[in-house]
């Protein structure tokens, strides 16, 4: 059976995000976009994605491929 709770990073933001737009999507097409109720649920959810994401950025730490101390020779 296929687990559908996501386990990396980028499953969760891409399941996060396809939630969001997914609930724009419904809430337009139901003309339940108006209430005040619904624009502040889906603007906070946006809100809290662009949280997520921006200290995800923040955190981001950059790994090098090779050690500096044993120099490669690529010329070939």
């Amino acid at each position: 059976m296929k687990q559908f709770i996501p386990k990396t990073k980028d499953a969760i933001a891409l399941s996060a995000v396809t939630a969001v737009g997914f609930g724009l999507f419904v809430a337009g097409l139901c003309d339940i976009l108006n209430f005040v109720i619904i624009k502040v649920v889906l603007f906070l959810s946006v809100g809290v994605l662009f949280v997520i994401a921006s200290t995800f950025a923040f955190k981001n730490v950059t790994k090098k491929n090779r050690p500096e101390d044993t120099l490669q020779d690529n010329s070939h």
